[in-house]
């Protein structure tokens, strides 16, 4: 459905933003606290560097605060229209889904931020 060479696919994956054929981030499982932001020096594969500049992911902050948002949203709208709870379920909803999603939200805001600066090249890919 969503294939190499389209952001999504680098977005939804942490794949290398060049050529999409490695992972960004040490441990791929986000929920691994310790080593959730934790991310490759470059790529084996490309040789990209992930850390453009010092404090390159400070940005990515903004993009956090959207998506947080749009989670919030999302839990809201269903908890609240969808199954009919009471504004403090709702909101106690809310809570939950941002902390449980946290890390996914973190890595999410970082892989869309640096895809905002780099972008796919076939050229790059299994080189």
């Amino acid at each position: 459905m969503i294939k190499k060479g389209s952001k999504l696919y680098s977005i939804f994956t942490g794949a290398c933003p060049k050529c999409h054929e490695e992972s960004m981030y040490t441990t791929k499982n986000p929920y691994v606290l310790g080593d959730t932001l934790k991310i490759n020096e470059r790529c084996s594969n490309c040789n990209t560097k992930y850390r453009i500049e010092p404090s390159f992911f400070y940005g990515s902050m903004y993009v956090s605060y959207a998506v947080g948002i749009a989670f919030a949203v999302a839990a809201f709208v269903i908890s609240y229209l969808f199954l009919n709870t009471s504004l403090k379920v709702a909101f106690i909803a809310i809570i939950g889904t941002l902390v449980a999603f946290g890390p996914i939200i973190m890595r999410l805001s970082r892989n869309i931020w640096i895809n905002l600066f780099m972008h796919y090249d076939k050229t790059l890919a299994k080189k």
